[in-house]
């Protein structure tokens, strides 16, 4: 939706650069923290703080709290959200690189365009989406495949799995976000969803059994500042420079974020991490993102699924 003032062009190219460049290096900063913080642990951590920051400025500004049913729907969101997908995200990167996992969760405009062909029938199977789909089936096989010729080792099979059903978990929650209540104001959607997400994914930790012998002491300062840039930047500031982009930019050029956060996640993982960029990883990258843009750039029939909390996953 376009604003009747249009604002100065150096805050829009900030909100473009946070969205880009911090939601595309959190997957980096996840990948510091789970090395030595319970993976559930820390996205519980991450969300439930995020959450209560932004129900309470949400407050502050005068909106109105959830209702009881808004609550309902959104603990059956943060189920298939923060604990199947970003629950998934944060266990896989103890066996994928950061990098990759942007990647793989590239994938999820293509399950979503499945979800609103097979349940919600807004779609209809084209060839055009039929190349696209192909395509983002054929990156994934890239990363995973076992092909000497493509150089580099293939990821983890159980991570890559992981990291598939927490993208169709994703695309599920966004089927099912317009037919859940929901609080109208987006950032009081978002955080009853983060602080639910935060609640189950604390009672997951603990049947998980990652308190069991956590010593917060023993954590590296490194790795509490990874917790830090995840909770601060990459989901209060970029969530509300989201948002923010939302009233003053269309939603398609907003979303080009899910092109180049992967791109974003590929580089850090590589600079930062030392992660490895070879052909297996440029040739499965490049077919994911191309899937990406075939779907997100074609025409749509019908009502459009309202896309759900997230940084998009980022992670």
């Amino acid at each position: 939706m376009e604003a009747t003032t249009r604002p100065p062009t150096w805050k829009v190219l900030l909100a473009f650069a946070i969205i880009y460049l911090v939601w595309g290096s959190t997957f980096f900063a996840i990948r510091v923290g789970v090395r030595e913080v319970p993976p559930f642990l820390l996205a519980a951590m991450r969300f439930l703080v995020a959450g209560i920051v932004l129900y309470a400025w949400a407050r502050s500004r005068g909106v109105p709290a959830p209702t009881a049913v808004e609550w309902r729907g959104a603990m059956m969101l943060a189920g298939l959200i923060f604990v199947m997908d970003y629950g998934g995200v944060f266990w896989a990167e103890r066996r994928v690189p950061s990098g990759i996992t942007a990647v793989m969760l590239a994938t999820i405009p293509a399950f979503m365009a499945l979800s609103e062909i097979l349940i919600i029938k807004t779609r209809r199977l084209t060839g055009r989406l039929a190349v696209a789909l192909l395509l983002g089936i054929g990156g994934v096989a890239v990363l995973v495949g076992h092909s000497a010729a493509l150089g580099q080792a293939a990821i983890d099979a159980v991570g890559a799995c992981v990291l598939l059903l927490a993208s169709v978990s994703w695309s599920i929650a966004s089927a099912l976000s317009r037919k859940l209540p929901s609080p109208s104001a987006k950032v009081m959607s978002s955080a009853a969803q983060m602080c639910a997400g935060g609640l189950l994914l604390m009672i997951v930790a603990a049947f998980a059994g990652e308190f069991r012998g956590f010593n917060p002491a023993a954590v590296s300062a490194k790795a509490w500042f990874a917790l830090a840039y995840l909770i601060v930047p990459g989901s209060i500031v970029g969530f509300t420079a989201y948002v923010w982009l939302l009233h003053h930019e269309s939603p398609t050029r907003v979303g080009t974020y899910a092109y180049v956060n992967p791109i974003v996640a590929v580089l850090v993982g590589y600079f930062l991490g030392g992660e490895a960029i070879g052909v297996r990883t440029i040739a499965g990258t490049a077919l994911v993102l191309v899937s990406v843009v075939i779907i997100t750039t074609a025409p749509k029939a019908g009502k459009q699924i309202e896309p759900v909390a997230q940084e998009v996953e980022s992670a």
